[in-house]
């Protein structure tokens, strides 16, 4: 068993390196190097063997979780052209973007106190629409317009969103608790 720790993420699962991916051709490359690294299937060799495998495995692993999920894909493909995202020293949005994140924590807490899962439910939806969208331009930024840049504050703004995410989903969990 020879692999290849050189290859970036991409080359690993034969995938050529963009936002836009095809992810069931992700999911099964990801399946395929599972089959041949999977512990299980070096349990009767050396150790030597062993361990290569479970690094293989882990590699893998990591791998696909970066691939798999667009924020972090994006933040790969801008690495491998050499772009810092910036994400925990740049902090600075524009006032409109600023201004709508107010909107959304506002809009948050008042579904909070008043325990309104269906208003949260509703807030949860927007939001998935909004990063939905906001992936659809990345996606143009990366693969189509190379703007590494304008992608870098792209994805900037999109872990705020992701920080708005995961509120509205920890107060939905509290509500159904």
């Amino acid at each position: 068993m020879l692999f290849d720790f050189s290859k970036n993420h991409f080359e690993l699962f034969s995938l050529t390196p963009s936002f836009q991916i095809d992810g069931a051709r992700l999911d099964q490359a990801y399946r395929e190097i599972q089959m041949l690294v999977h512990p299980d299937k070096s349990a009767h060799l050396g150790d030597q063997e062993r361990r290569m495998s479970m690094q293989w495995a882990t590699h893998a692993n990591e791998a696909y979780q970066v691939l798999k999920n667009p924020l972090s894909r994006a933040r790969y493909l801008l690495h491998l052209h050499g772009v810092d995202t910036q994400e925990e020293s740049n902090t600075t949005m524009p006032a409109e973007f600023l201004m709508a994140q107010m909107e959304w924590r506002e809009a948050i807490m008042e579904a909070k106190e008043a325990q309104d899962a269906s208003d949260m439910e509703a807030l949860h939806h927007r939001l998935r629409g909004e990063v939905r969208a906001q992936h659809q331009e990345l996606g143009k930024l990366l693969d189509e317009q190379a703007d590494y840049q304008a992608a870098s504050g792209l994805v900037r703004k999109l872990k705020f969103m992701e920080k708005l995410g995961e509120e509205i989903d920890n107060a939905l969990e509290l509500m159904e608790a």
